[in-house]
């Protein structure tokens, strides 16, 4: 039987170092639920080893088989650019298949409310709690369209309401910056405000959420290391592994 590809998790990178200790944290939560697999972790900036580092060092040691795993939570342009444009420049001996990014997902949607739980609120509080689902921002449609659209979706679990809001500065007209929406749905009625950053990794971004969960009841934590991503990875490598074997007559 032809040994499992390998798992390459390519993270964004940060010049902040709560990020690559998130991220390592996270890789060391996978390679714990499946320790017959190499998982391997590739920054595309700020951080070392770089993705076309690791590519290297696999080919050279006689991998072959590689799924390529954007540490993202929405296909924006990372994933649609970036990460194509390094895996194109990979040694010509591997075989490389990139997977899906993480979300959405309904397990990244109960580290949502894991988060929330461990930052004081029970289920509940959920009825008379509006929560603003802060993530980074984007300008790509698709990860607009698929942000909003969770935000709707985890209203019908039973919140009070649920807003979405950007953190980046290029957010488009029509979403929120946290604050906004931590005072819109003051507005509305709701007894208490709770905000849950939509982020795998903590860094200028998720920083400057926080400032503007000021006059929220509760922040929860960046989603990290949480089970559930962790069973996120490993259901996108599953799913993007079997075409790889199939292509090779595994």
């Amino acid at each position: 039987m032809s040994k499992k590809p390998v798992l390459l998790v390519i993270a964004h990178g940060s010049r902040d170092p709560r990020h690559a200790a998130t991220v390592h944290a996270l890789v060391r939560r996978v390679r714990a639920l499946r320790p017959d697999v190499r998982v391997e972790t590739g920054f595309l900036d700020f951080n070392i080893p770089s993705v076309q580092g690791v590519l290297e060092s696999l080919a050279a040691q006689g991998v072959r088989d590689v799924v390529a795993l954007p540490l993202l939570l929405t296909r924006a342009f990372h994933a649609k650019a970036d990460i194509p444009a390094v895996l194109r420049d990979a040694p010509p001996q591997l075989r490389i298949r990139q997977a899906e990014v993480l979300g959405p997902s309904p397990l990244l949607m109960a580290a949502l409310e894991r988060r929330l739980y461990e930052a004081g609120l029970t289920p509940a509080d959920k009825s008379s709690t509006g929560v603003v689902l802060a993530s980074a921002g984007s300008t790509d449609p698709e990860a607009i369209a698929v942000i909003a659209e969770i935000a709707r979706e985890w209203r019908l679990t039973g919140w009070c309401a649920v807003r979405p809001a950007f953190a980046s500065a290029g957010s488009p007209a029509g979403f929120p910056r946290t604050e906004d929406a931590v005072r819109e749905l003051r507005e509305l009625g709701c007894e208490r405000v709770a905000v849950a950053p939509y982020v795998l990794a903590p860094g200028f971004l998720p920083d400057r959420i926080a400032r503007g969960a000021a006059e929220a009841d509760v922040l929860a934590d960046v989603l990290g290391a949480a089970p559930e991503v962790a069973r996120v990875l490993l259901e996108r490598y599953e799913a993007a592994r079997v075409p790889v074997l199939a292509a090779v007559g595994a």
